[in-house]
């Protein structure tokens, strides 16, 4: 590390000093956003001004000294995000695999050097040396969540199906258009910058209980994740409202973690319908406060 960078540890023997300890993960070493010079062309005139940016950082994960992957992420939550990467992508089966946590915050880095973050994770054994037989390069794009796989055979196609809780069943009948109307107060970066994705958490009557933003859709999804699992929130008991598409690596992630229900803003693709299908998760798209589109499983959707 070098001399200007900055250091935050939580030590983890358990899924239950987990929540203890990340209580707090809102102590966060960036703002998300920066200012920037611009310069308006409105209508023949130009102007100089001041905007705000949205923050991108190489974040490197680094599990038991080896580091496995580096997220294009914004430089925020960065203790949830590791967990639900290292959840949402397998490389552990629950919280109290992680045992200790430290993130290093490069802000101020000498010659050309780019700001950056690292995260390292202990994990137990077991999860380092399945990890290192199934290493992954995922540098590069932004929240990118099957960058540099190695192999189409390494693609997760067949997810986990959803356990049966009986969730939907009791989700009101405005609860999406509720969620997509509590959205935007929770997207505080987005306002600033225009450019960051929001994953929020909404219970069975849409309120949104939690957010988390990003510069990459599966970054915030994965913060979200990572919070509740911190927190110990049933991940079953409730859904997910994102501001963005829902692409594949979306409904897997939240497959794998036993979300029933994935709501996005935009569009579907061919292959998210697909896997929410195999997942027995139910995916709605083009949500808004005065109706949605539900894809795949839309007969017997509530159960």
């Amino acid at each position: 590390m070098d001399a200007h960078g900055k250091r935050l540890k939580r030590n983890i023997e358990s899924n239950q000093q987990v929540s203890h300890a990340m209580n707090d993960t809102d102590i966060d070493d960036q703002p998300g956003y920066v200012q920037r010079p611009v310069r308006r062309h409105r209508l023949g005139e130009t102007r100089d001004a001041a905007d705000d940016v949205g923050q991108e950082w190489p974040v490197a994960l680094v599990y038991n000294g080896i580091s496995h992957a580096v997220m294009m992420c914004t430089p925020r939550d960065l203790e949830a995000f590791a967990v639900g990467f290292s959840l949402t992508e397998g490389i552990v089966e629950r919280g109290s695999d992680i045992h200790d946590i430290e993130v290093f915050f490069h802000d101020t880095p000498a010659g050309d050097t780019l700001p950056h973050a690292e995260v390292h994770l202990q994990v137990v054994q077991q999860a380092f040396v399945a990890m290192k037989q199934k290493r992954r390069a995922l540098a590069g794009r932004t929240g990118c969540g099957v960058c540099g796989i190695e192999s189409i055979d390494l693609l997760d196609l067949q997810p986990e199906r959803v356990p049966e809780t009986g969730f939907l069943s009791r989700l009101a009948d405005d609860a999406i258009a509720h969620a997509a109307h509590e959205l935007p107060a929770h997207q505080q970066l987005s306002k600033l910058t225009g450019g960051l994705h929001a994953a929020a958490w909404c219970d069975e009557r849409g309120a949104v209980n939690y957010a988390f933003e990003d510069v990459g859709r599966h970054n915030a999804l994965d913060k979200l994740i990572g919070h509740l699992v911190l927190q110990r929130v049933d991940t079953t008991q409730g859904f997910v409202f994102l501001s963005s598409r829902a692409s594949y690596e979306l409904v897997r992630k939240s497959a794998r973690v036993g979300v029933p229900m994935l709501v996005t803003i935009s569009a579907p693709t061919s292959l998210a319908i697909s896997i929410a299908e195999k997942a027995g998760l139910r995916l709605v798209s083009f949500a808004r406060e005065n109706g949605f589109v539900e894809y795949g499983r839309v007969d017997g959707a509530t159960r």
